[in-house]
Order: structure tokens, then C-alpha cells, then sequence
């Protein structure tokens, strides 16, 4: 029976929001008990395309609410309000090893929701249509502004909040993969943290001379913040992901030039050669190669190569002697880092030391590395391009079940932003 006389009502609220912002998912006139398929499709920057899937039945008043009624199968099942984002996978016959990253953060994600008649499992374009809604999900909130900062040889980006301030002020690493990762700072800033992505593996100057950033160029992007006129020089923070963490605990604990009032580090670790550059950083992983291990699909396994934790103190950052608030983002099945041990060992040092009150740790059973923003779509292993000279692709593990991957993701960034929110626009006793 076509369903199209029916005119079926499809709406989602809101249909333009930020990427962490919830919408609802309303399918109306429809015939009680009716079977039909929600489907979601986005095409990257880079070509590919994502879809997720959803099949409900429709209750007694013709109602489908993707809020509040369960899916019966698809790329997630039960009430999941938006499962139809963090399920999204590529769509069949793609390439293997994507990873669903925003180069752009000036233009929306847009995805297309769509309702099409029984329980379908592929061959959407084949179907009936019954109604479609574009939705957009924003990194920048309306009046943030996108400043791409040209001092102090910084490849960089600054990201202002709404307003004419003044804001506190963020530091934001990204891992390995180098380039300049903007969406994440784009997100902060939309939640009034100013907030500067930074590249220190591949930015500009390493290109001209060849030469690794050391802890100068840290400490530059840290006095641009300080020194901006729309940015409380007293509140600042330090936000690392993977070797962004690195970076953050040696420059929270050893740098007589940055001053923070707290720092985030996810999926990250403190071993490194305590006084070494993150050349010689870098170098100290490399040197540990033999023990990065293949899983069945050949996918690398990274894990081993900072275990056992050193006991040897010149190996790790003291983390005794840290000084402002830490909040450590844990996946458990974290597959590239050690991320658990390494937080225990961290927690370890700093109840030894007396300091271990400043401590908050978030751990995710069957979480991975890649702990991301609420509902980006998970990638228990991409392809991934090596900073080294010449680089090299490889196929990572990260680790983490799709379910519990997402709840934590969601979960952990709420709980970063009110952290954040906390030791930035609280009271002034750990400013500088």
C-alpha cells in the first residue's frame, strides 16, 4: 500500500544546532502499526559518504519519535535519540580505514533524514520516499569568529566566542597526525571558552626549516592568549588529545611561562624523557617499535609501546608537582595508548605526592582512543598518515565498542565542559 496519500509528516527539531546539541526526530500520519525505516545520509568534505539506519513501528496514534520509541534493528537499536549521528558508517562498497573528520568548520555538517516504507537494510536510492528534512549541525555558534593567527611564527587558529568579552582562554592539541585540526576549538569557543587550535607537528615552520617546535613555540601560542585583549591573561587552560597530552602535562608541570588554571589530557600519557624535546619525545616511542603488535586484520596495535610504566622518574612527568586541576579522559579498550595504566600511575604519584585532590579521572569501559565530541560517528580503526619523513600510511586499531564508544564520548565532554566551565569562570584562587 503506498503510504504518499497520506502526506507523511516528517520533522526534526531543532533542524540547525550545534554538533553537540540534541535534536528530536518526529514521524507523523502514519497508519498505526506501520513499519517504516528512518534513515540518515551525509557526504563528507572529502567525497565519501556516511549513512545510519533505524526500524520502527509506528504506535497507536501513527506517532514515530526517534526520542522515545525503541528501533527494532538497524546501525543502533533501542531508544537512542541520536543514534541516527553516532551510527553513521560508510555507506557500502567504500573504501576501508575512513574516519569522519570537519576540515571546514565554516560551513555545517548537513545531513539529509529521510523515512522510506518497511523495514529496509540497503538500497535506500531504490526506495520509496515518504519524506525528507536537511538538517545542519554547526561547530561555530552564530557570532563566533574564526581568527587565523600569523604571530610568533604560530600556525594556528583562534576561535572568539559571541560577545565582546573578555573570555577565558584554551590551548588545543590534537595527536600525531599533525595539520591544523580546527573543530574542536571551534566548539569550545561556541560554548564561551576562546580557544586556539594549534599544529606543532607540521606547521609552517617545520616545513621551512625542517626543524621540530620545541617549548618556545608552546610558550608563544600560550602569551598570544595571554596577551589578547579579549582574553582573561589569568585564565587559561591546556586541552590535549593523545601526544597533545604529552605536550600539556610537560608544559602544566615544567614550563616557567605557561600558567594554567587546569588542564584536560584524553587518552594521553606522562612517560616521556623528562628535559627532552619532543623531537627526542618522539624519538623515545619510535625506539620502543619492536613491541607495536598486528591484530588478525592487520591493524596496528600501539599500546605496548610505553608499557611496562617506567619506574625510573627521569621517564614520566612529576606529576607531584602539578599545580592546577587535571581531568584525565579514559577509554579502557584504548588500543594506540595505554591510557589506563598510565592514569593509574598518574593517580598513583599524585596521592604519594599529596596533590592528588587536584585529580579527576573519567574512565570508559570499552571506550577507545579516539574520544571525540557527542556524536561523531565511531571509528574503531582508520587509516592513519605518519608525520614522520617520508610518511607513511598505516592502519590503526583504536580500540572501543561502538555503543559504549559513544555514551562516553557524550558523557565525557559534558562533564569537560563543566570542569572547564569551573576552574575557568570560577573563582580566581588557581589564576595566575
Amino acid at each position: 500500500m503506498s503510504m504518499k496519500p497520506l502526506c507523511v509528516k516528517l520533522s526534526v527539531q531543532p533542524s540547525r544546532g550545534l554538533v553537540d546539541e540534541k535534536f528530536t526526530v518526529l514521524v507523523q500520519n502514519l497508519l498505526p502499526g506501520f513499519q517504516l525505516t528512518v534513515h540518515a545520509l551525509h557526504q563528507c568534505e572529502d567525497g565519501h559518504s556516511w549513512e545510519a539506519f533505524a526500524h520502527y513501528t509506528a504506535d497507536a496514534t501513527g506517532t514515530v519519535n526517534v526520542s522515545q520509541d525503541p528501533s527494532l534493528d538497524g546501525t543502533y537499536s533501542g531508544v537512542e535519540p541520536m543514534g541516527l549521528l553516532w551510527s553513521l558508517r560508510p555507506v557500502p562498497g567504500s573504501k576501508s580505514g575512513l574516519r569522519m573528520r570537519k576540515k571546514n568548520v565554516q560551513t555545517p555538517m548537513v545531513v539529509t533524514i529521510s523515512v522510506y516504507q518497511g523495514h529496509q537494510m540497503e538500497g535506500f536510492l531504490d526506495r520509496v520516499l515518504l519524506a525528507s528534512v536537511v538538517v545542519e549541525r554547526w561547530y561555530m555558534a552564530p557570532g563566533v569568529r574564526r581568527v587565523p593567527i600569523t604571530d610568533g611564527k604560530l600556525t594556528a587558529t583562534l576561535f572568539l566566542p559571541s560577545g565582546p568579552g573578555p573570555f577565558p582562554g584554551l590551548l588545543d592539541l590534537w595527536g600525531n597526525g599533525g595539520k591544523l585540526v580546527e573543530y574542536r576549538a571551534a566548539l569550545l569557543a561556541s560554548h564561551g571558552i576562546a580557544s586556539m587550535a594549534l599544529d606543532y607537528l607540521t606547521p609552517q615552520i617545520t616545513k621551512e626549516t625542517g626543524k621540530i617546535v620545541d617549548n618556545d613555540y608552546f610558550e608563544t601560542a600560550y602569551r598570544v592568549l595571554e596577551q589578547h585583549p579579549q582574553i582573561l591573561g589569568s585564565r587559561i587552560a591546556m586541552l590535549g588529545l593523545s601526544f597533545g597530552t604529552s605536550v600539556t602535562l610537560r608544559m602544566a608541570v615544567y614550563s616557567q611561562v605557561v600558567k594554567l588554571s587546569c588542564a584536560v589530557c584524553i587518552s594521553g600519557s606522562h612517560v616521556q624523557p623528562i628535559g627532552g624535546s619532543v623531537e627526542e619525545i618522539l624519538s623515545y616511542f619510535k625506539k620502543n617499535a619492536d613491541k607495536t603488535r598486528f591484530d588478525e586484520n592487520k591493524q596496528v596495535i600501539c599500546r605496548d609501546l610505553l608499557l611496562p610504566i617506567p619506574t625510573d622518574p627521569s621517564l614520566k612527568v612529576d606529576m607531584g608537582r602539578l599545580q592546577c586541576p587535571l581531568m584525565l579522559v579514559v577509554g579502557e579498550d584504548d588500543q594506540n595508548w595505554p591510557t589506563y595504566e598510565c592514569a593509574m600511575d598518574m593517580k598513583e604519584m599524585m596521592e604519594r605526592a599529596g596533590n592528588s585532590h587536584l585529580l579527576t579521572v573519567l574512565s570508559y569501559k570499552n571506550a577507545g582512543h579516539l574520544i571525540e565530541p557527542p556524536f561523531m560517528p565511531f571509528a574503531r580503526a582508520s587509516t592513519f598518515k605518519t608525520v614522520t619523513n617520508p610518511p607513511t600510511k598505516v592502519m590503526v586499531l583504536w580500540g572501543g565498542e561502538l555503543v559504549a564508544h559513544s555514551r562516553a564520548q557524550e558523557e565525557a565532554w559534558r562533564k569537560t565542559l563543566v570542569f572547564l566551565r569551573e576552574n575557568l569562570y570560577g573563582s580566581m584562587k588557581h589564576g595566575a
